[in-house]
């Protein structure tokens, strides 16, 4: 005979090794790896690190993690981006003209064809800026100096092959002058340098210096732009002055060639959405970028009309002394 106890016996017996069904577990969030060519710290650094809280909230169910491949001018990222496993969905913040460059100066043409533009959201201007103690007039009085006696205007950029130094090299080119370029190791080191009137004039990036130009720290010569920059409308542009060179940083995501084409998508339609977010818009005012849209296939092209004109700029004004370095 079966007791109520070894009923009640077997069924708490039961419930003991039943699942828990009801209860709900939230599943972790999957990490996504965004690696950056730069060391921790850095302007380049900071700007993805602001910008990928962007992405997580366009995306969400995935986890936004930057992870810090220095060296060789951003190239130990580019490859770290391009043998990244394609069953793991691995991000690049990328730049140009930082990526022609490296094609032409660590001789990989084949470059592009391991990555896959999505597309960038930030354009960002060179700027010309000069030290508020002792500031120079305009770009044309630091070329014409500059012909005069070239050592007396030192001219300070990050390191060779950057988007600030390359503008340099072209705009000796473009006037016809050869300037005192001094490289210094990092943008914020040659931001330093000017501030401290330690040279006398620079080119950096507009997010580089903007907060020495808010703060009346330093003067700006011009910007590398076709149009004046709206946060900054007194800045004028080089065309102003007579000097046609129009010189800019572009932003944006990579993935390596074999991302799905549904998982590019939807990282694309978050890319446009965070174009248009009034908080990324206010980022930008406050860092010195301009938030503009350029799909991957046209930042694609862009690359390469960039690689065909720094090619013919490596024949002639070769910007590293090797292409090791």
């Amino acid at each position: 005979m079966i007791s109520r106890r070894t009923v009640l016996s077997g069924s708490v017996a039961l419930l003991s090794v039943r699942p828990a069904r009801a209860v709900r577990v939230n599943p972790r969030p999957y990490t996504v790896s965004v690696l950056v060519g730069a060391t921790e710290g850095s302007g380049y650094d900071l700007s993805a690190r602001a910008f990928v809280p962007f992405l997580s909230r366009f995306m969400p169910g995935l986890d936004f993690a930057v992870h810090n491949v220095p060296g060789e001018a951003g190239m130990n990222a580019i490859r770290a981006l391009m043998d990244a496993p394609s069953r793991s969905l691995t991000l690049g913040w990328v730049a140009t003209p930082t990526l022609a460059a490296r094609m032409i100066d660590r001789h990989d043409a084949s470059l592009m064809q391991r990555l896959r533009l999505l597309g960038a959201v930030e354009r960002e201007p060179i700027a010309f800026v000069s030290p508020a103690s002792a500031p120079l007039e305009s770009v044309q009085d630091m070329i014409q100096r500059a012909g005069a006696d070239q050592d007396a205007v030192p001219l300070g950029t990050p390191p060779p092959g950057s988007p600030p130094h390359l503008a340099v090299v072209r705009l000796q080119i473009v006037t016809q002058t050869r300037l005192n370029v001094v490289t210094f190791p990092s943008a914020a080191a040659a931001a330093r340098a000017v501030l401290a009137g330690n040279v006398s004039a620079a080119a950096l990036g507009l997010s580089d210096a903007i907060a020495g130009l808010r703060d009346r720290q330093l003067v700006g010569l011009g910007l590398a732009a076709r149009n004046r920059f709206g946060v900054l409308p007194d800045l004028p542009i080089l065309l102003e002055a007579g000097v046609n060179l129009s010189a800019s940083i572009r932003r944006g995501l990579a993935t390596p060639v074999g991302i799905g084409d549904e998982m590019a998508g939807r990282l694309i339609a978050a890319l446009k959405g965070i174009v248009a977010d009034p908080d990324f818009l206010a980022l930008a005012d406050a860092s010195g970028f301009l938030p503009t849209w350029m799909a991957g296939p046209e930042w694609t092209a862009l690359v390469e009309r960039e690689r065909v004109d720094l090619g013919k700029l490596w024949a002639t004004e070769p910007w590293l002394q090797s292409s090791g370095g």
